[in-house]
């Protein structure tokens, strides 16, 4: 995939000025513009993927891109669990992958009690 970004001069809607920012994405910096998203950032800087799943421990990034799914969660600055495609990027953001461990089954958090 490769990243197109255009000039915010030429956006019809709201044209703007390209003013930098930067995140910190598990330790490495990466360069974006004021007004994108998380994951706009991260995409435009040609990061697919920054979320395993808890299974199988696949790649996921952006899928929805409208904030119905959660494939892109990261933690933000602390947060856990935020949509990386519906929070604006702010400069000096940290940001962390996320991946959870699926939780062992037991009688306290199977509601239907014990199977065998």
């Amino acid at each position: 995939m490769v990243s197109r970004r255009l000039p915010a001069t030429d956006d019809r809607i709201v044209p703007g000025t390209e003013d930098a920012l930067r995140i910190d994405l598990d330790g490495t910096p990466v360069d974006g513009l004021r007004g994108q998203t998380i994951a706009g950032v991260l995409l435009g800087s040609g990061v697919l993927a920054w979320r395993r799943t808890s299974g199988s421990g696949k790649s996921r990034g952006v899928f929805c891109g409208i904030g119905v799914c959660f494939d892109c969660i990261v933690t933000v600055n602390g947060q856990r669990d935020v949509r990386a495609c519906q929070r604006r990027a702010a400069d000096g953001d940290r940001i962390e992958t996320q991946h959870d461990a699926l939780p062992e089954p037991t009688t306290e958090n199977d509601p239907f009690g014990d199977r065998t």
